[in-house]
This record gives structure tokens, sequence and C-alpha cells, in this order.
């Protein structure tokens, strides 16, 4: 008695089903990064804009804010009182920053 050898149907390249899905394009994805670390720059600006000399500089500056936005018409600006605010935190920032930077 023989056997009936069985033909293997080949599957012709007409015949495949193609997907756009994830199946396909999925090794082509970009990786997922790391989140980003933070910046020290600005947790040692927090910090410093915290201290005495820097919350009595942001007072003088929110005063003079209060001032010129109650007044309709006014030449006075706070540019002064801004620049005093940042010339004292950026001091500060200047001695801290660098210890906690590679």
């Amino acid at each position: 008695m023989m056997r009936k050898k069985r033909r293997r149907k080949r599957k012709k390249w007409w015949n495949i089903s193609i997907t756009y899905g994830d199946q396909m394009w999925g090794c082509f994805r970009p990786p997922v990064l790391p989140p980003l670390p933070l910046d020290p720059l600005e947790t040692v600006r927090q910090k410093c804009a915290e201290t005495e000399h820097c919350v009595h500089t942001m007072e003088r500056l929110e005063q003079c804010e209060t001032r010129v936005g109650s007044r309709s018409s006014t030449m006075e600006d706070c540019t002064e009182e801004l620049f005093d605010f940042l010339h004292a935190r950026d001091h500060c920032v200047a001695h801290k920053l660098f210890h906690s930077v590679k």
C-alpha cells in the first residue's frame, strides 16, 4: 500500500496579507528615552530667590509694580527694582551653581 504524498501549498507573494499596524512597523519606532534630568540652574535659582536679601528686593519690586499699576498715566517703570532683584539672585546663584555641576 502506497501512501500519497501530500503536496504542500506554497504561499505566493501576492497572497500574503500586509498589515500596517504595530506588527509590521513596530521595529521602526524610535526608542523611548528616559526623562531629562532637572536643570540645576532652575533649582538653585528657586533656592536663592528664597534668601533674605532676594526676598527683600522682590518685595521692593512687587511694591513698585502695585504703585505703577494703580496709576493711570505714569512715566515710572520698575526696571531698577527688577535689575536689583535679578542681580541679587544671580549673585547668589553664581556662588552655588558650580558646586552642583560635574
